[in-house]
C-alpha cells in the first residue's frame, strides 16, 4: 500500500437550529449550512464537527465538516459519543460487509461495499470487481480520513488491488497531497479493464476510466429477472449502456436481443460483454437518440416479448423534476407500442427527485391514459448491496408490466 499521508485536522463545536437539531437527533446524516446557529470558529476539509444540543450542552452527533458543500455537515455517529478513528471505521466497514453476505453467497464476485450515508461513512463508495477494489470519493474531506480506513477495505474485500477514483467536484479541489483519480493506492493494475460475474454471467468494469467506478451494480437483481423471463424471447433494451440487460437476455435464451444507446462506444462494450458468455441468440445494436430510435421502431410496427427501459438520471436539480415527469411519461407511450400482447414492459427510474410512489403513480397513470389492459408483476428498488439508510438515499425503482 502506498504511504498515505498522516494530516492533522481539528474539532470544531456546533450548534443548530431547533428543527435541524431535531432530525439530527433522528438520524437524518446531513446538516445544511444554513441549519447552524453557533460555531467556535471556522472549519476545514476533514475537519470533526461536534454537534451539541442547545438546551443542556449535551452530545448529539459528529461529522464530517465540509466547507465545499451547501451540506456543511455529514454526519457519522448520532446520539452516542463515540471516537471516530481507525477502529470505529473498521467497525463500519464489517458492519456494511455483514448485509453483503447473502449477496455473495450467490454466484457473483462483484458489489458495492460501502453505499455512502447508507452505511455511515458519507460521500464514499467502495465497489469490488473481482479481486480489485474501487474506493471513490464525493467529498475531499477523505482525504484527512484515508488512512485510518483503507487497510481495512482491503483486508474485507480481500483484495489484490485498490483504485482511487475522484469525482469532478473532488478533482476541482486541487488537493496538495498528490491524490489523482484512477491513482493506484495498493497492489498492481495489470489491465484497466476487469472481469467479473453477477449471478453467473460474465462483465466486464473499466476501473480507471469507466462512469462511475467503472459500472453499475444497482440493477444487478433486475437484470438477473429480466434473463429469468428472456428464454426464447425477443428483448429491447433501451438506454443499454454497456448492456447489462441485454446480455442477462441473451445468456438466459432470448432468441433475439437489441441494444439501443446513443453510445457507439458503449455499445462496442456490450457487444464484448455479450461476448464474455455462451449464447445462441441474435445481438443487434442501434446507436441513435432513445426517444427518436422508439418512435421510428414503432412507425415501423415492431414489436418485442420484452422491453426495457431504464434511463439515466433526468432530475440532477428540483428545476428539472417536471421535465423528467415528461420524459417518463414519453417513455411509457412509446414502450407501450413497442410490447407484443402478453409481453413485458420494465420500466426504471434513477432520479433520486421522482420517488418511488410519484414514478410507479405516473407509468400507471400513463397506462390508463393510453387505455392499456396491463397487470402489474412486480415493483422493485434497490438490490441488498445498496441499502436505503435515509430518505434521500433512496433512487431507484423499477415496475414490471405486462400487457394483457
Amino acid at each position: 500500500m502506498i504511504d498515505l499521508p498522516n494530516i492533522p485536522t481539528n474539532k470544531i463545536a456546533i450548534k443548530l437550529k431547533p428543527a435541524a437539531e431535531t432530525l439530527v437527533k433522528k438520524g437524518h446524516p446531513w446538516v445544511f449550512e444554513n441549519s447552524i446557529s453557533k460555531q467556535n470558529k471556522e472549519g476545514k476539509s476533514g475537519d470533526l464537527a461536534i454537534i451539541f444540543d442547545n438546551r443542556k450542552n449535551k452530545f448529539i452527533a459528529c461529522g464530517f465538516y465540509d466547507p465545499n458543500s451547501p451540506i456543511r455537515i455529514k454526519i457519522l455517529q448520532a446520539n452516542k459519543p463515540v471516537t471516530i478513528n481507525a477502529e470505529w471505521f473498521a467497525k463500519k466497514v464489517n458492519e456494511a460487509y455483514e448485509k453483503r453476505i447473502p449477496l455473495l453467497e450467490t454466484d457473483t464476485n462483484s458489489y458495492r461495499l460501502i453505499y455512502g450515508e447508507n452505511d455511515n461513512l458519507p460521500s464514499l463508495v467502495a465497489d469490488v470487481y473481482d479481486n480489485v477494489l474501487v474506493v471513490k470519493l464525493y467529498a475531499s474531506y477523505w482525504f484527512y480520513h484515508l488512512k485510518d480506513i483503507l487497510s481495512e477495505l482491503i483486508k474485507v474485500s480481500k483484495a489484490e488491488t485498490t483504485v482511487l477514483r475522484l469525482s469532478r467536484n473532488v478533482q476541482k479541489d486541487k488537493n496538495e497531497f498528490g491524490f489523482t483519480d484512477g491513482q493506484i493506492l495498493d497492489g498492481e493494475l495489470n489491465k484497466e479493464v476487469i472481469v467479473f460475474k453477477e449471478h453467473s454471467v460474465n462483465f466486464s468494469a473499466n476501473v480507471i476510466h469507466g462512469h462511475k467506478t467503472g459500472y453499475f451494480l444497482d440493477h444487478r437483481n433486475n437484470r438477473k429477472r429480466v434473463g429469468e423471463l428472456s428464454n426464447g424471447k425477443t428483448v429491447l433494451d433501451v438506454f443499454s449502456y454497456a448492456g447489462g440487460f441485454s446480455v442477462h437476455a441473451l445468456v438466459g435464451g432470448a432468441k433475439e436481443v437489441t441494444s439501443l444507446d446513443i453510445s457507439a462506444p458503449a455499445l462496442e462494450i456490450a457487444k464484448n460483454n455479450a461476448k464474455l458468455n455462451t449464447f445462441s441468440g441474435t445481438h443487434n445494436v442501434i446507436v441513435g437518440d432513445a426517444f427518436e430510435e422508439l418512435q421510428n421502431l414503432a412507425n415501423a410496427k415492431k414489436k418485442f416479448d420484452i422491453v426495457v427501459i431504464d434511463p439515466p438520471s433526468f432530475a440532477k436539480s428540483a428545476t428539472e423534476v417536471d421535465r423528467a415527469l415528461a420524459s417518463y411519461k414519453k417513455l411509457t407511450q412509446l414502450g407501450l407500442k413497442l410490447v407484443q400482447k402478453k409481453g413485458i414492459l420494465v420500466l426504471a427510474s434513477c432520479s433520486s427527485r421522482v420517488t418511488s410512489e410519484v414514478f410507479f403513480n405516473l407509468v400507471e397513470e400513463t397506462l390508463h391514459r393510453n387505455n392499456a389492459n396491463y397487470t402489474i408483476l412486480d415493483k422493485t428498488l434497490h438490490d441488498t448491496d445498496h441499502p436505503i439508510g435515509f430518505k434521500e438515499g433512496a433512487y431507484l425503482k423499477c415496475v414490471y408490466v405486462r400487457i394483457d
